[in-house]
């Protein structure tokens, strides 16, 4: 069993003293180097930075797809830092929801199947897997493309695939990497519309992007420089 942070009811997310060191060889690569922030809950939040200031690297602590050096890490009140890899995988399938720049979506699966697949790992009975996707298809203006397969879709429609199957386990942060980078502007702004409406319902969403006109959709912003944070712009979160 994780361990419980301090109580806070309006935290969702807190990184103490979060470490992360990679070996290169002889040299010690300190992608983040001592970061204490938090995120509230129901924020949209912006993780921005130069290449290699840490941002990647804080965006896969925070998704629990890589593991801290030292510190600890609490999500939903929980040090998920202590766990193992099985609880955190399971911590991730449960908690989290996840869209990429580059879709990810599985080719020779329809839209239907694509969404399902986190409800599939989760053990849903089919027919209600079914119900689900079709409603998170008409969600996203895709209940009329069910049976069709990525191939088939545009870029836009793709990503809000992506989308669909990012909510399908309801979870309580979706993490955006680069949402819109493959994207034309226009279809980028559909997209960020979207994201804005999904965090109105509630949803609390991070993205790591590097165009100041998406970052500046968010209610905060975080600036990384050199495995540390900069600074922070808005009022979603807070470091000490």
């Amino acid at each position: 069993m994780a361990e419980q942070a301090p109580s806070n009811d309006q935290e969702i997310i807190r990184l103490e003293d979060a470490r992360k060191i990679y070996q290169m060889g002889t040299e010690q690569v300190k992608a983040l180097a001592g970061v204490t922030v938090s995120f509230k809950k129901g924020g949209f939040s912006a993780i921005m930075g130069p290449s290699g200031s840490g941002k990647s690297t804080m965006m896969n602590i925070l998704g629990c797809l890589d593991r801290l050096t030292s510190g600890s890490y609490y999500l939903a009140g929980q040090d998920v830092s202590r766990l193992d890899d099985d609880s955190l995988s399971e911590f991730r399938l449960r908690y989290l929801g996840f869209i990429f720049q580059s879709f990810n979506l599985i080719p020779q699966l329809t839209v239907q199947r694509n969404i399902e697949l986190p409800l599939y790992y989760l053990g849903w009975d089919a027919r209600d897997s079914e119900n689900k996707a079709r409603e998170l298809a008409d969600q996203v203006g895709l209940g009329d493309r069910l049976g069709h397969r990525p191939t088939e879709l545009s870029g836009g429609q793709m990503q809000r695939v992506a989308i669909a199957r990012a909510l399908a386990n309801d979870p309580q942060v979706i993490f955006a990497d680069e949402p819109t980078g493959n994207l034309d502007s226009a279809t980028g702004e559909q997209i960020l519309e979207l994201l804005v409406k999904l965090n109105e319902l509630g949803k609390t969403i991070i993205i790591v992007t590097h165009e100041p006109i998406i970052a500046e959709r968010t209610q905060s912003r975080l600036h990384m420089l050199d495995g540390l944070i900069d600074r922070i712009e808005g009022n979603s979160n807070e470091t000490n």
